[in-house]
């Protein structure tokens, strides 16, 4: 064959491909179209509809990559998650030029001192340094990008020990804590295995913060790491159920007596769902049903509250019990929906003088892997709103020094924590900031079995893409970064602990430019 002929052979091939293989599929999805009953614009348009389902199917990554302005978008804009992404990977947070926030809008705005605090007034404690690993740009080009990872010393910013924050302290096991912020609670089958582990490494790498096991009880992968563990008990009662669904107090103790287990939390309800939880049935692998103690590949939905009890007195005594079983302390967690419901809490814990070790306060801005759009746009108050109605409740009934606050719900940066701080909470947890920090693109695609990234997933060939031992470092330098920042924000405000941060810290500025520190805002705002 000559080589003329050798030409000709490849360009009829190519043609074939390029020209007359789209030609006939799209006659022939043409005609299909024009014949099927189901969708009305394509029976019409068969061709222009396909290209409106194409633009409707790319439309959200589209809007994500190229036309959302960066403080455009929900849950997270482009802003949002960059300050969650960047210190991961790079140990930093530092930006350029200016602020991208609308100072013209209303919000929450921390009050500088005059005088600020010199970081070696700080009460902290920097004595022993965390090896991390964090990456640095040697090139950065519009069509490539070199850099490396290299190891460095970093200070781990924790309360001193005379400082802690001790949940349960009349409890047999009191919980100590350091970390101002751990991770809320996520599960075991909502998140694989691969995320799992690494958010345990990588929290447990940055010594003495916490991670809550989610509702789907306490597996292997929550113990791979050194992380301290609040074992989270839901209506579903998986890992803490008998075959039947009842309770068994014998595996409360078997968890009681892991070392890295410091506290139980039982889920009255959270941000995004005032029910029990989802998880569709391809995600219930073989070995997620051992842990929970249910049937493999069968969809999971948890009753919308407990059989253990209906009412304060009920829900008391239940935690009594497993207080007295486990010897550790027993928190509740919790959305409020008025200040009734605040004012009837604490008012029963007074008049009983029982009550939980700790509130996990959930705003109606809080995330879950799987709920329902009702629930999660409209049930619920948000997270400073209620979080001032409980700590003003807890206050006003003489019960506030018996119980800890454990705020979350779309915390993601040192001065929204912050902020929770000085509204009344002891500390914060975080969830979608510690996905994205191991990989989360926000896909929105938690509750299929479908997440690109690898977390929100139990399939194995899609987690082979998050490597544990890449990201649990994005998880370390991201509880590093925060707990400095806290401190950072702190010494602006002219203390030496974000422990101390007060509502008169904070003030309120409208749209129209005035300001209201938070005591004066009034019942009506609240």
């Amino acid at each position: 064959m000559s080589w003329l002929e050798s030409i000709s052979m490849t360009t009829t091939v190519i043609l074939l491909f390029l020209v007359v293989i789209p030609i006939l599929t799209a006659l022939f999805l043409y005609f299909y179209d024009k014949r099927q009953k189901q969708h009305a614009i394509l029976r019409n348009y068969p061709i222009l509809g396909r290209m409106r389902y194409v633009l409707e199917k790319t439309g959200p990554e589209l809007r994500q990559y190229l036309f959302d302005d960066d403080n455009d978008g929900e849950p997270f804009n482009r802003e949002e998650y960059l300050h969650m992404v960047m210190p991961g990977k790079y140990l930093n947070n530092v930006i350029g030029f200016g602020s991208k926030r609308n100072f013209d809008e209303a919000g929450y705005y921390i009050r500088n001192a005059m005088f600020t605090k010199q970081n070696e007034e700080m009460r902290v404690d920097n004595e022993t340094l965390i090896h991390t690993m964090r990456y640095r740009i040697d090139n950065d080009n519009l069509f490539s990008r070199k850099e490396h990872r290299e190891e460095i010393p970093t200070m781990p910013w924790l309360l001193p020990e005379e400082d802690a924050i001790i949940i349960g302290p009349n409890c047999e096991h009191p919980f100590h804590v350091r970390s101002l912020l751990g991770q809320s609670g996520m599960s075991y089958g909502a998140l694989g295995e691969n995320a799992i582990t690494a958010l345990s490494k990588g929290i447990g790498l940055a010594k003495e913060a916490w991670m809550n096991t989610g509702e789907g009880g306490l597996s292997p992968y929550h113990l791979a790491g050194d992380a301290h563990i609040i074992a989270q008990i839901g209506s579903g009662l998986f890992g803490f159920r008998t075959e039947d669904g009842e309770f068994s107090w014998e595996r409360l103790r078997e968890k009681a007596e892991i070392p890295q287990v410091k506290a139980f939390e039982i889920k009255l309800a959270q941000g995004a769902k005032m029910r029990g939880g989802h998880v569709e049935g391809e995600k219930v692998t073989e070995e997620i049903a051992k842990i929970r103690n249910v049937v493999p590949y069968t969809t999971i939905n948890s009753p919308n509250r407990f059989k253990q009890f209906s009412d304060y007195p009920t829900l008391f005594d239940f935690i009594e019990k497993i207080r007295n079983h486990s010897g550790k302390p027993v928190g509740i967690k919790v959305v409020i929906g008025g200040k009734e419901d605040a004012e009837e809490l604490a008012s029963f814990m007074d008049e009983t003088g029982k009550g939980p070790d700790f509130i996990s306060l959930d705003g109606a801005e809080g995330g879950s892997g799987a709920t329902y759009q009702d629930l999660a746009d409209s049930v619920g108050l948000p997270l400073k709103s209620a979080l001032m109605l409980l700590d003003d409740a807890l206050k006003k009934h003489g019960v506030r020094d018996e119980v800890k606050i454990i705020a979350s719900g779309k915390i993601t940066t040192p001065d929204k924590a912050a902020l929770a701080l000085a509204m009344g909470a002891d500390l914060v947890q975080i969830a979608r900031g510690f996905m994205i920090s191991v990989g989360c693109i926000m896909a929105h695609r938690c509750h299929t079995n479908d997440c690109p990234a690898g977390v929100a997933t139990t399939d194995k060939n899609l987690q082979r893409g998050l490597v544990v031992e890449e990201k649990k470092y994005r998880v370390t330098n991201y509880i590093l970064t925060m707990r400095e920042g806290l401190f950072r924000i702190a010494a602006a405000a002219g203390l030496d602990s974000p422990t101390k941060l007060e509502r008169h810290h904070v003030v309120y500025k409208d749209e129209r430019g005035r300001v209201f520190p938070l005591d004066n805002l009034g019942e009506s705002y609240r």
